[in-house]
């Protein structure tokens, strides 16, 4: 994908707020922080453990990433935290 094609998609999205569909069909709009929890030891967080979201952010390949306690991690590692 090229940068300016990125930057098009971008410039739709925010990094304060994530929508998700859950099981049941409903849409959410998740805003930062929000909780998730961990699935398998990434970096210094540990499974199962609950931590938030400060940023959502977008790799080059489009692939989602958290930003948490500063650091990123993709979105893969961890479930959402729905109340």
């Amino acid at each position: 994908m090229s940068k300016k094609n990125l930057i098009k998609i971008l410039k739709y999205t925010s990094p304060n707020h994530l929508y998700i569909i859950t099981l049941d069909n409903i849409l959410i709009k998740l805003i930062c922080p929000f909780g998730v929890i961990v699935l398998q030891d990434v970096g210094e967080l540990k499974q199962g453990e609950i931590v938030n979201v400060e940023r959502v952010k977008v790799t080059y390949q489009m692939i989602t990433v958290f930003s948490i306690q500063n650091k990123l991690y993709y979105y893969y590692h961890f479930d959402f935290v729905l109340e």
